[in-house]
């Protein structure tokens, strides 16, 4: 993994580049259940490891899908580090989709692709695609296409 670091102006030179590939994150069941514990999102397929064995379709524990969205900002750092930036916000998403299920105990990752880069007052807004998978999967667990700003 190596972490691509550009100006505004060199965001511009990536566009319709792919970014890279963040380090990979362990999906533990304790992760799950502080997720769970956070959000008010108890459902068993996620917080009752035997149930969900016994009764899910998936043959165990899941994490949310909102849970590996919301790796996104984390992951997106350990793959790009903007330079001359004062601050950068998430803006919001075009498009989310939860392809397959993140068993828990299996890791993910992400890989991002700049789509554009477009001038905002103070800075510019970037829009990427980015595709995150567990390791071992045939599909993707997350596809989204996220929305930052970064300010100058």
């Amino acid at each position: 993994m190596m972490t691509v670091e550009a100006d505004i102006d060199g965001l511009r030179r990536l566009v319709g580049s792919e970014i890279g590939t963040s380090r990979w994150v362990d999906i533990t069941q304790t992760r799950v259940s502080t997720f769970a514990d956070v959000t008010e999102d108890r459902q068993w397929i996620h917080t009752d490891p035997g149930r969900a064995e016994r009764e899910s379709p998936f043959g165990g524990p899941i994490a949310h899908g909102y849970l590996t969205l919301s790796l996104l900002s984390a992951l997106w750092d350990s793959v790009f580090t903007a330079t001359g930036v004062s601050m950068a916000v998430n803006y919001g998403l075009n498009r989310v989709r939860f392809p397959a299920p993140v068993p828990v105990g299996s890791r993910v990752r992400m890989t991002a692709t700049l789509l554009s880069v477009d001038d905002i007052d103070a800075g510019v807004q970037i829009v990427l695609s980015t595709v995150f998978e567990a390791e071992g999967a045939n599909k993707p667990v997350c596809v989204a296409e996220p929305i930052f700003r970064l300010y100058r």
